[in-house]
């Protein structure tokens, strides 16, 4: 869909698949360079007006297509559910999410505090020099290229958290639809052709173009009217799309959410007190959603004891999942061999398997000598099996344990189990995470995202490209804006956000007090 016209793309064709039945469903057109030059310059026209939308405005119409959203459901869910595997009720929880999620954008954008308004007043008896006034805002940046995710095709697709958040700071999106479902992405685009429709938005705020292989992806990126990037997926992937933005004439950021192993250390007393609970909710999270969770817990850290047995107990009771796509089952299964090639690796259950569509859940073992033997077998041991697949590492001692942590690559999550709060080896634990990671949580498993604003869905390289960047939760806006600086502005030129009478009544931040009171 290009400035709100459905156009028959002219590339190579592709097959939508159903993953449960292992069939075709559709073959499907890619969309080639000019359709990119098409949409770019819909999308530059576009700005143009969106840029005269208020934040009422914009509100409106994220409520407006929350609503559209909404009212497809019945029709997009079944083709979701063909084209991914999931189950319904995993889709019927989506959709909430995914609509959630646009309407907090909306009640954000009404509400007015993203915009991070601030004012320096003037004094003019200030020595040496006078003090100029100065007053910011943040604005919006220009067209957005969003990638969508395989594994969550309504809550990171078409129309998911990197939409939303570039939408509601006032930014055309540019949407790569993700090959594995491209007949789902097409609903969202309906929704959100009504949607612009009866908000009077200009058609060129969106274009979902859809395609297989890296080729329209890349020139997407590299194209010179797209100013920033969205991406959930591999960590091949994301850095492939950050090395072309990075080379191109004017570099772009490149908000990359990629790779992670999430893993779960639990403490001595942790494990004497409760392994067999531990072990059971690690099972259930090692095996929600096949594995394919961003946050599913790829690597156990933790004492010799019998919780492996356990874990590989309980994880050999769990009924099989279905992969997202032959690709990803592929790349699962090769991922096993590599592990089952190496002597130092021990398999309690799972391993290759001969349906790898729908594959055993695997557990697999090795020393923490052995994974810290070098940085080759650390780097080796770190990356994710994307898959119903984890780790232990067992360790002799508690310096050994936190030896583990120290050589972490950065993950989007880390998990504790401990019932002592008040020990040195915990303190030290917590020291070794904290800059290794974006989400520490206590107790529990790190499947499941709350969208709220104080989540943080991101975290150092490779976990994702700015460690400082969420891509869940309304903070996640940030990281489509730019920022403009208004010195010595007459009053009435000022936009609304920065008067003195401030008519919109928003809180900002006035000579370093917050206050939502006229000057």
């Amino acid at each position: 869909m290009i400035a709100g016209q459905w156009v028959e793309g002219k590339g190579q064709t592709f097959e939508s698949w159903d993953p449960s039945k292992n069939q075709a469903i559709a073959t499907v057109s890619s969309c080639t360079i000019s359709d990119i030059k098409h949409a770019l310059a819909a999308a530059v026209d576009a700005k143009k007006v969106l840029d005269t939308k208020s934040s009422a405005d914009i509100a409106s119409f994220l409520q407006t297509l929350a609503d559209e959203i909404e009212a497809l459901k019945a029709d997009f869910i079944p083709v979701a559910m063909a084209e991914t595997g999931l189950p319904e009720a995993r889709l019927q929880g989506e959709t909430g999410r995914t609509s959630g999620q646009i309407r907090a954008f909306a009640t954000l954008v009404a509400e007015g505090s993203w915009q991070q308004a601030s004012i320096d007043t003037a004094d003019a008896k200030r020595q040496p020099v006078p003090k100029p006034d100065v007053r910011a805002m943040n604005i919006s940046l220009g067209p957005v290229a969003v990638f969508g995710a395989s594994n969550f095709p309504f809550a990171f697709g078409t129309l998911g958290g990197d939409s939303a958040a570039a939408l509601a700071a006032g930014n055309p999106i540019i949407v790569k639809g993700h090959p594995s479902h491209p007949l789902t992405s097409r609903y969202f685009a309906q929704a959100m052709l009504s949607a612009l429709e009866k908000s009077g938005f200009p058609m060129g705020t969106f274009a979902l173009l859809q395609g297989s292989g890296h080729e329209l992806g890349s020139e997407l990126v590299k194209h010179p009217d797209i100013k920033a990037v969205g991406f959930t997926g591999s960590l091949g992937g994301g850095r492939a799309l950050m090395d072309i933005a990075a080379n191109r004439d004017e570099p772009i950021p490149v908000y990359a959410e990629m790779g992670s192993i999430n893993p779960v250390f639990i403490m001595p007393e942790a494990l004497a007190n409760r392994s067999d609970a531990i072990a059971q909710g690690l099972a259930s999270s090692i095996a929600m959603g096949c594995g394919q969770f961003c946050t599913s817990p790829g690597l156990i850290v933790c004492l010799q004891s019998e919780l492996p047995q356990l874990l590989a107990q309980y994880l050999s009771e769990q009924s099989p999942g279905t992969m997202l796509n032959p690709g990803i089952a592929d790349a699962m299964q090769s991922a096993l061999a590599n592990r089952q090639s190496n002597h130092q690796v021990q398999f309690l259950t799972g391993g290759l398997s001969d349906t790898p569509l729908t594959p055993p859940a695997s557990l697999m073992q090795i020393r923490a000598a052995d994974f810290l033997a070098n940085g080759e077998a650390i780097a080796e041991f770190s990356e994710e099996i994307f898959g119903p697949a984890s780790l232990v590492v067992s360790c002799e001692s508690v310096d050994e344990l936190l030896n583990v942590a120290e050589n972490l690559s950065g993950n989007l999550t880390a998990t504790i189990h401990a019932d002592d709060y008040q020990s040195t080896p915990l303190t030290q634990l917590l020291t070794l995470l904290k800059p290794r990671t974006g989400r520490i949580l206590f107790n529990g498993y790190p499947t499941g995202v709350e969208v709220c604003q104080s989540m943080q869905h991101g975290g150092p390289y490779p976990a994702s490209s700015f460690a400082h960047a969420s891509s869940v939760g309304t903070a996640a806006i940030n990281r489509f804006v730019s920022r403009n600086a208004y010195q010595n502005w007459p009053d009435e030129l000022l936009p609304a956000e920065l008067q003195n009478a401030n008519p919109l009544g928003i809180l900002r931040l006035v000579d370093n007090h917050y206050s939502r009171t006229a000057l």
